[in-house]
Parts: structure tokens; C-alpha cells; sequence
């Protein structure tokens, strides 16, 4: 197994990310963070332990630099930021493209808050690349006319007492051409802190890519 923290160069600026690589790994997952948030989120690494038991690589990444993201605690400047957010995902893409391990493995993007909108925009910008969008109490409809042009499957997972994020979810689900559903999770919130909450977020999300997964095949 590999297990390292990684650097991906873009734009003059150089984000920093934990990529853990299972032996026979079937795909990876990158996740993209969104609303202040980084690659040391809690929840998001509990979800990406959970994968990894099914064989799935994961790389969590920063999408700010530290220095973008002090700023962005005062100011909230960058994380409303779609394009910026969007083509450093594409880079972190490019990167797994470009290692030897990673370069013909599908990519799972799986987004929370405005990382949701970041990912729909790469998987726009990489269709090759990306076999699967999973969003997690995100804001796709920030990804605005992207949403069109999405062709991976896109899997919208929100609290069900997340009440203005649902109706987002369900806007831009109207939106996606693609293949898409959308998971309500009974009673949670919009961190999914409630007692399993996160963890039917987990198995949500596994199921998906497990799915995924199998049909690929038929679909090549």
C-alpha cells in the first residue's frame, strides 16, 4: 500500500495532499474540499477510511494554499471561488494521470459544500477521467451551466433536515443530464453530526461507487 502526502503544482501556487493507494486498488476518490474546509476534515476522512475497506484509493487535497486559506477565514473570498475551485481539481486529476499507479485507474470525485460544484466542473473538463460525482451536503448549483455538460453519474447525498441544501440538491438535480439520484439521509443535518448519520453517508457512498464499478465494463 502506498501512503504519502503528496504536492500538485497549479497556477503558481502548490496544494498539498494525503493519497493513500491500496494494493490492487479499483479506482480512486478524490476529494475536494469546499467552504474553509481542508483535506484534514474530519468527516470527510472517516468517509475515506471507510472506502479504502472496499478497495479504493483516496486522495484528499487542500484546494487552497495556507496563505489563501488565512486569508479566506477572514474574508471568504476563495471558496466561493467555482473556476479557481474547479481547475484545481482538473490539476489534482492530472496529477493521478500522470503516475504510473494511478494513470489508468478511474477517478471518483466526491465533493462537500462548494467542493460539490468544484468536482462537477472537473468532471465536465475531464469526461475521460472521471467515472463518478458524489456529493455530500454540497452546492452543485454552483456549478451552473456545468451541470449540463456533466456525462459521469452524479450521486447527491444531503440531511434530510437540510432543508435549504436540499432544495438546492433538487434544483440542480433537475439540471444534471446525466445519470444522477439523490440520497436523503432521514434526520440529519447539514454536517451529519447525528449519531450514523456520517456513516450511512459511508455506505451510501460505497454502494454507489461499488455499482459504479461493476457496470463499467459494460459501458467501455
Amino acid at each position: 500500500m502506498i501512503s504519502e502526502m503528496i504536492l500538485v503544482p497549479v497556477e503558481g501556487a502548490t496544494l498539498a495532499g494525503d493519497f493513500v493507494l491500496p494494493t490492487s486498488a479499483r479506482a480512486v476518490v478524490l476529494f475536494a474540499h469546499g467552504s474553509g474546509s481542508s483535506r484534514h476534515s474530519r468527516r470527510n476522512r472517516s468517509v475515506a477510511a471507510d472506502l479504502r475497506t472496499a478497495g479504493l484509493g483516496t486522495l484528499l487535497i487542500d484546494l487552497l494554499t495556507e496563505q489563501e486559506e488565512r486569508r479566506d477565514v477572514r474574508t471568504a473570498e476563495y471558496r466561493f471561488d467555482i473556476p479557481m475551485l474547479g481547475r484545481r481539481v482538473v490539476a489534482a486529476i492530472d496529477w493521478l494521470t500522470a503516475q504510473p499507479d494511478t494513470r489508468d485507474l478511474p477517478v471518483v470525485l466526491f465533493g462537500a459544500s462548494t467542493g460539490a460544484a468544484a468536482a462537477l466542473l472537473a468532471a465536465a473538463e475531464r469526461p475521460e477521467r472521471v467515472l463518478t460525482v458524489i456529493s455530500r451536503g454540497g452546492r452543485p448549483d454552483l456549478a451552473d451551466e456545468a451541470l449540463a455538460a456533466v456525462r459521469a453519474s452524479v450521486l447527491l447525498i444531503v440531511g434530510g433536515e437540510d432543508h435549504d441544501v436540499l432544495g438546492l440538491n433538487e434544483d440542480a438535480a433537475r439540471r444534471l443530464h446525466a445519470p444522477h439520484a439523490l440520497s436523503v439521509v432521514p434526520g440529519a443535518t447539514h454536517l451529519f453530526e447525528e449519531p450514523g448519520a456520517l456513516e450511512q453517508v459511508a455506505a451510501t457512498a460505497r454502494q454507489w461507487c461499488e455499482d459504479r464499478l461493476r457496470a463499467e465494463p459494460d459501458e467501455t
